[in-house]
């Protein structure tokens, strides 16, 4: 079984039931070979082995030295031949040839197999821990939805209530606190948005307010910024223009509303924030995550410049997250992938359970749980929608017993992935995961399978993996767990071929050793079978492709055949 074992260290599913029926199937050709040799050997010994002419092989006291080991070697060559049939050498053979088989035509498929033996890890699948940017959506955000100066912008590029000095803000909070870029080229032509899905949404947002990217960072100079974090859902910038310091933060909307301590009005006024305003926000956030909207929150804090660091001792200064003045809140839609609510019926019916994991607010996460239908009931608690910060303060026993029970977790961090898969795993899954980030990494590593995103994937994530998805959908994924299945199919009725020709050479040969003291099927006879049954077996119980019947048996646990 070392063709599929590769450099890993661990045996895949396969491998160890396979390893399983080897040993069991050697154990009993061994002993069957050592039942035969015996008999023989008691009846060569005895007179009771005769010649074609009926008289007996052996003859106490008249045989000579030379004519006993011949009549020995004989029965000892029967003995090893018996042994060569009955183990199942042909079956590495067979394993190779369905996983490279299935490997090329995955190809096709938009899945690019970077490890062979994943490919029938797929098919032992019991649980699928999906992304859902990109793999559950269309990852094509737009901003459909805004919300600045404590009022609803309609439609969200309307920008006519509020106040050149907000405005101005708004701008400059965009287009200074970003990872993406805006590449205006000359003439007539469209420009060019670069960046993550949500960074994308939100510059091309900016450009419908009439935000001239280029000249609006020309105006101002950063002087710190702190990329986006993945567990504090934030990522900011202290920009400094002609007369003061302004420090921008997006991120998390439930998350940059508890930082706020007050809210930029539709003049430009400077208003507290009461927990009726508090109130209201969370409203109008509650209200957009229902529409499974992603919900994106602008806020800033001025700094005098006597706060600010030297240059020489910027590299450790910390921006100040505290105390900061909500701007607005803007609401991203990523329409569900066409199809993805079939995928997931028909994993469903497989009975593999996909779990979606999603850096999403709850209320955002079970909206699109229900459009994808991970979720059929919208009245579900706890622990079946969890949030990551819940489920990772708990014990390792408890997040076993509640692992079981997700279905959904939201604002999750890269951390909460890793522990919700060794979670499953301990429980007995063969957990497949989906990522496309850097942090993505040792949740894919971790997994049985790890299935990286070609498109939005990072390099790092990539080589983490085992199966790059090439066109980011899950309705490949899918296809990936019928090509796995039909691997364990195509194994399966080898060696239920192979087992039919053993256990009738076995037992032919036993009954006719035990009666008549010799065997129908000499060493090799015995041997041309055996390579016949290997080789021409192999090639074509090996290359069958996958049914749609595969994909209504229940998943085959780690321990059975």
């Amino acid at each position: 079984m070392a063709s599929i074992s590769e450099d890993s260290g661990e045996e895949t599913p396969l491998q160890v039931r396979l390893n399983g029926v080897a040993t069991f199937i050697g154990i009993i050709g061994l002993s069957v070979a050592v039942a035969v040799l015996v008999v023989l050997l008691a009846r060569y010994f005895t007179g009771h082995t005769y010649n074609p002419d009926g008289s007996p092989q052996y003859v106490k006291g008249k045989m000579g030295v030379g004519e006993t080991i011949r009549g020995v070697v004989k029965i000892f060559t029967v003995a090893v031949t018996i042994v060569v049939v009955a183990v199942p050498e042909g079956l590495p053979l067979a394993v190779t040839l369905t996983l490279a088989f299935s490997m090329r035509k995955m190809m096709r498929d938009k899945a690019l197999v970077r490890r062979l033996s994943a490919c029938e890890t797929m098919g032992s699948a019991t649980t699928i821990c999906s992304d859902k940017t990109g793999t559950l959506t269309l990852n094509q955000m737009t901003v459909v939805e805004a919300y600045f100066g404590g009022e609803k912008m309609d439609p969200p590029d309307n920008t006519q209530k509020l106040s050149a000095a907000v405005s101005t803000m708004i701008i400059e909070g965009i287009a200074q606190n970003t990872s993406g870029s805006i590449f205006e080229p000359e003439g007539d032509q469209a420009p060019e948005v670069t960046g993550s899905p949500t960074e994308k949404a939100i510059l091309s947002w900016g450009l419908q307010l009439g935000m001239k990217f280029s000249e609006t960072r020309s105006k101002s100079s950063i002087l710190q910024v702190f990329p986006f974090n993945s567990e504090k859902k934030r990522g900011g910038v202290a920009v400094q223009g002609d007369s003061e310091v302004h420090v921008y933060w997006k991120g998390a909307a439930e998350l940059i509303l508890q930082s706020c301590t007050s809210w930029i009005g539709t003049d430009g006024s400077k208003q507290s924030m009461t927990p009726e305003k508090v109130g209201e926000f969370k409203k109008f956030i509650e209200d957009m995550a229902v529409a499974s909207l992603r919900c994106v929150a602008f806020a800033y804090r001025p700094c005098e410049m006597s706060d600010v660091p030297k240059e020489d001792q910027r590299a450790d200064w910390v921006l100040p997250e505290d105390n900061l003045i909500m701007l607005g809140i803007v609401g991203i839609k990523d329409p569900c992938r066409p199809g993805v609510q079939d995928s997931i019926r028909l994993c469903a019916a497989a009975g593999i359970k996909v779990r979606m994991v999603t850096g999403d607010n709850l209320q955002t996460a079970r909206a699109i749980a229900l459009e994808c239908g991970i979720l059929t009931d919208p009245n579900v608690s706890e622990p079946t929608i969890i949030e990551g910060k819940t489920f990772r303060e708990l014990s390792d026993l408890e997040r076993e017993e509640v692992a079981d029970k997700i279905s959904v977790m939201g604002r999750s961090s890269p951390n909460d992935k890793l522990l919700l898969v060794k979670a499953l795993r301990n429980r007995g899954h063969v957990v497949a995961v989906t990522g496309d980030g850097t942090n993505d990494a040792p949740a894919l590593h971790e997994a049985d399978i790890g299935l990286s995103m070609g498109i939005q994937g990072t390099e790092v994530a990539k080589e983490s993996s085992d199966i790059i998805i090439l066109d980011d959908n899950f309705a490949t994924l899918v296809r990936v767990v019928r090509w796995g299945r039909s691997v364990y199919a195509n194994i399966q009725k080898f060696i239920q071929f192979q087992l039919t020709v053993n256990v009738a050479a076995l037992i032919i040969n036993v009954v006719s050793a035990v009666s008549s003291g010799d065997v129908p099927l000499n060493a090799v006879q015995l041997l041309w079978v055996n390579l016949i049954m290997d080789t021409l077996g192999a090639l074509a119980l090996a290359t069958e492709p996958p049914n749609n019947h595969l994909m209504q048996r229940p998943p085959v646990g780690r321990g059975s055949l």
